[in-house]
């Protein structure tokens, strides 16, 4: 359930008007009065006999209380209150409760003392508007003050005992929503979203990997926004606005939105503290990242985001505060980027992964920026590196990447509940969810290959690479060897045999490194880890068969040992159970 405080007003007729209207799309059905202040205030909506003037009259009466001068400019409350698409249909005696307890917690007509004269409407199945005089009938001002977190405060409670979807309780980080206003108008103008989400998500790419002020504008600019630039006399830079070419007022003039009105974290003074802390501790930085992001290729930052994002994940689970907050907020750099350059069959699911991850990017743990610098950089790599295709190596070091940004996006969801941030604990985990849904889509192809490969390998080398497997992780392998996953893993430790490493030390850092309880799959998580440790390519379709310790191409065959499974699924049924 989310009550929303609009702006106050001063004209209480035209607001009735608006609520027992239509709607600007007729969008409003049998508007009616569910409750109000004494229980018997007129309805224009269901009694013919009643006029919306009749009710401004009542609900402003008492501000003939006062003299001209005594009256308050802004004397209209409007309060809506929505409950979530899921939710079931409310009775109109259970709305005019909610309407009670909202006007109550909020101070506009409390339980013990004089009120306000207030109404609530209805005029649709999922939400009330509440209408309030901010004049008491003894002529007094009403003690109103923080009524959006006292509205939202007695929502929770509502939630749970209407049994309604309960919304995780916010900290005041989180961008702000759309206006309903804002919501029409991209209705009408055929927008899947608001001018204001378009317009985050796109300073948010911008800023993704950006080292200047220079960068971060130009970027804007080719994404095709239109910039205000506020300076100060000295002519420094002092902030920003961006719009859309074809958002108009009524005017004909662009809407046009502060970088911190989009999000806390995107005015122009949180935006330099990415780049400016790398300046400062190192001079040479800008330099050097120019020089590594020159011969980026897509599969490359991709394999370095995986090291950057292994390294991240102990760093959320041990390091301070400060300094793991930073490592969140890059991971959410790092997500904007793989979505802006990942090919079509993985892009829609890492770009909801990182809508969803952009709420859990902020809390108030002030980030110290200096130390994300390598998920910095592997951002911009990625940017650098250009659109990746959805095969070969380009597709397996993405499939590799987001098997090890999971966990870090896990990590990050496990930090912020240890902290009580509700709300970016419960966004990290959707963009989990997300992200498995690309990791997916991106890992059947490699992880087939790998899985074919593994059938090929010669009995004996099966037979070895168990027993290692068993030595190496006793506590693991039976579990392993029942995964689908396991022929993959198996061909992965004949390549690193094959390349002069020890898959059983292999093996054992993956897992003593990482915690594995989060996967649904582990030979899977094995076998990104083993071939980014050791190297080995990430796609292995073009790999010469793997020859070491006598394997020749083996038959396919039902196991009769209990070191070997039984039925092993397909490539695609492999894909599925991966993370």
């Amino acid at each position: 359930m989310i009550p929303q405080i609009h702006k106050q007003g001063t004209n209480t007729l035209g607001l009735l008007y608006y609520l027992y209207g239509k709607g600007t799309h007729e969008e409003h059905l049998d508007p009616h009065l569910v409750a109000s202040f004494d229980g018997m205030s007129p309805d224009p909506g269901r009694d013919t006999a009643a006029t919306k003037k009749d009710l401004q009259q009542l609900l402003d009466q008492p501000l003939r209380l006062l003299a001209a001068d005594q009256r308050p400019d802004k004397h209209v409350w409007h309060c809506s209150v929505r409950v979530a698409p899921e939710d079931p249909v409310l009775t109109d005696e259970q709305w005019a409760d909610i309407a009670r307890r909202i006007v109550a917690a909020t101070g506009i007509d409390p339980h013990d003392g004089a009120g306000c004269r207030w109404a609530a409407v209805r005029h649709a199945d999922d939400h009330i508007h509440v209408v309030a005089t901010l004049v008491r009938e003894d002529g007094r001002r009403p003690d109103h003050h923080r009524s959006g977190k006292r509205a939202q405060a007695e929502a929770r409670l509502i939630e749970k005992e209407f049994g309604l979807h309960q919304i995780a309780p916010g900290d005041g980080t989180a961008a702000q929503r759309p206006t309903s206003a804002e919501r029409h108008k991209a209705e009408r103008q055929g927008r899947e979203r608001t001018a204001r989400e378009e317009l985050r998500e796109t300073v948010r790419r911008a800023v993704t990997g950006a080292t200047s002020d220079g960068e971060f504008f130009d970027r804007l600019a080719a994404a095709g926004l239109l910039i205000r630039k506020r300076a100060a006399p000295s002519g420094d830079l002092l902030g920003y606005k961006v719009a859309l070419p074809d958002d108009l007022n009524k005017d004909g003039e662009p809407v046009f939105y502060p970088g911190a009105r989009l999000a806390p974290d995107l005015s122009l003074p949180r935006v330099r503290e990415r780049w400016s802390a790398d300046a400062r501790n190192n001079p040479a930085s800008r330099q050097e990242d120019a020089v590594r992001t020159g011969p980026s290729t897509a599969a490359s930052a991709r394999r370095g985001t995986a090291s950057a994002a292994w390294q991240a994940v102990l760093v959320v689970e041990h390091g301070e505060d400060a300094v793991a907050a930073a490592h969140i907020a890059a991971a959410s750099e790092v997500l904007d980027a793989l979505a802006k350059t990942s090919a079509a069959h993985t892009r829609r699911e890492l770009r909801d992964a990182a809508t969803a991850f952009e709420r859990a990017s902020r809390s108030h743990v002030r980030a110290v920026r200096r130390h994300d610098r390598a998920l910095r950089q592997a951002a911009r790599d990625l940017v650098h590196g250009g659109p990746a295709l959805g095969r070969d190596e380009d597709g397996a070091t993405t499939a590799m990447a987001i098997d090890m940004l999971f966990f870090l996006i896990i990590a990050a969801a496990h930090w912020h509940a240890r902290k009580g941030h509700a709300q970016q604990a419960e966004a990290a985990d959707r963009a989990a969810k997300h992200l498995r849904s690309a990791y997916q889509a991106a890992a059947a192809q490699p992880l087939g290959v790998l899985y074919q490969r593994g059938r090929r390998l010669s009995r004996p080398v099966l037979q070895r690479q168990t027993a290692l497997l068993r030595e190496a992780l006793p506590g693991l392998a039976e579990q392993i060897l029942a995964e689908p996953g396991w022929y993959a893993l198996a061909a992965t430790i004949a390549d690193a045999e094959a390349a002069g490493h020890d898959p059983a030390a292999l093996l054992a850092d993956a897992v003593e490194r990482r915690e594995l309880d989060t996967a649904d799959s582990v030979s899977d998580v094995l076998v990104w880890r083993m071939r980014r440790t050791a190297d080995l390519p990430a796609d292995a379709s073009n790999l010469p068969e793997n020859t070491t310790a006598g394997s020749r191409p083996a038959t396919r065959r039902t196991a009769t040992k209990p070191s070997t499974p039984g039925r092993r699924r397909s490539p695609k049924e492999t894909s599925r159970k991966a993370l």
